[in-house]
């Protein structure tokens, strides 16, 4: 009797164990940079936990300054998290390093991508995170301080009418003509790769992974960056791009390069938005940089990360996160049905931009990378050497990063 008591606990405790187990929930770990979750993303996050019981999701925010180098350490570390929002520029390093799995976009939803997009996540060949925020690059003018200087708040074409422009308002007004970045920063390469692109020039040619920076192009970029500095604020080495916009409000810049979310930042100024002009060997083109979400190798699953970020990435929930934060719309829209608010003057400035722009270069190690951009940029200010042999030295550097 006993015994047969005893046998009937034991199976019920096998059944219990067994049946834990079998409803036991995935861990998934999902880091998003910025400092915090954005409510369309949580939307996502939330739908899926719910209509996949088995699977638990923990989101975590953390600060630009902090976060990238968290999630590769800890890649580094063995103790991976599920996946990442991170800078599109990491992508291509982790890849190297075994610290992330490719993804595979589905030909359906590749070709709803603005042109170029794609690019900023594909190193030979191979697309090695999902596009999640983009945006392009426009000038903003204030134009009662144009008008204050005698000038049309109309935007320059070429880079000869931008300067003349500036050259003429910090004559006339004593208000620097336009903002120049140039401090130790990321945002400093960024503004300089947007001049870049609109001489047709290029850093590194992702098909063939050659650095292509050293090049008629490149050199007459740093002249032209170098030679803004005597038309903007006074020590462009201490500033970086959101330092700008403050200038920009306080009415002590005329003119500066921004993202769309400048509008919400500027207020009450009267101000025109413009493509940025062209070089003299280029168009009117723009920096196409996208921050992307990644899915990290060695959790175990893998396979559910990556339809957790396939979910938070597609056209519906991408359309709702581009439309709350205000980027520029990463995908055509109108293929799924959905157009405003794209349709209005100001948002055509980012989007016609788009096919004459240029993707965010992928280097093994970006922070490298970004100190010898900023090096190059940095001593074309100061004066500190000619550009040719600037570039030429920048060029040589990155062949070990690229």
């Amino acid at each position: 009797m006993i015994l047969k008591h005893f046998s009937r606990v034991i199976s019920l405790l096998l059944i219990s164990l067994f049946s834990t187990s079998s409803f036991a929930a995935t861990d998934v770990h999902g880091v998003m940079c910025g400092g915090e979750i954005r409510e369309a993303d949580m939307t996502v996050i939330n739908k899926f936990m719910a209509d996949n019981p088995d699977v638990n999701i923990t989101m975590e925010a953390v600060p630009w300054g902090t976060c990238q180098d968290k999630v590769i350490n800890l890649a580094i570390a063995g103790d991976p998290v599920s996946f990442s929002y991170i800078g599109s520029r990491t992508l291509k390093g982790l890849a190297e390093n075994g610290h992330i799995v490719p993804v595979n976009i589905p030909e359906s939803m590749t070709s709803m991508y603005q042109p170029g997009i794609l690019d900023t996540v594909t190193h030979l060949g191979q697309q090695w995170g999902f596009p999640h925020a983009f945006s392009t690059k426009a000038l903003f003018m204030n134009c009662d301080v144009l008008a204050e200087a005698g000038l049309a708040c109309e935007g320059p074409q070429s880079w000869d009418e931008l300067y003349s422009m500036a050259e003429t308002i910090q004559n006339k007004t004593g208000i620097a003509g336009i903002g120049l970045a140039g401090k130790d920063f990321d945002n400093t390469m960024h503004q300089f790769l947007n001049y870049l692109y609109s001489n047709g020039g290029q850093v590194i040619d992702p098909a063939t992974n050659e650095i292509t920076l050293n090049s008629p192009n490149t050199v007459e970029t740093l002249e032209f960056y170098a030679k803004l500095a005597n038309v903007s604020q006074e020590g462009p080495l201490a500033w970086e791009r959101s330092q700008l916009t403050e200038l920009f409000n306080d009415k002590k810049i005329a003119m500066y390069i921004n993202g769309p979310w400048g509008a919400g930042q500027h207020g009450d100024i009267n101000q025109k938005t413009v493509r940025i002009p062209a070089g003299p060997n280029g168009s009117q083109g723009t920096l196409l940089i996208t921050d992307s979400v990644a899915v990290f190798n060695g959790t175990g699953h893998e396979d559910i990360a990556m339809d957790v970020v396939a979910s938070l990435t597609s056209g519906d929930a991408q359309y709702d996160l581009d439309t709350s934060w205000g980027l520029t719309p990463i995908m055509q829209y109108p293929q799924i049905g959905k157009v405003a608010p794209y349709n209005t003057d100001y948002w055509m400035m980012f989007i016609d931009a788009i096919a004459d722009g240029g993707p965010e270069p992928l280097l093994v190690d970006y922070k490298a990378f970004q100190t010898v951009m900023n090096s190059m940029i940095q001593g074309a200010i100061l004066g500190e050497g000619d550009a040719a042999d600037l570039v030429a030295e920048a060029a040589e550097e990155l062949e070990e990063y690229k």
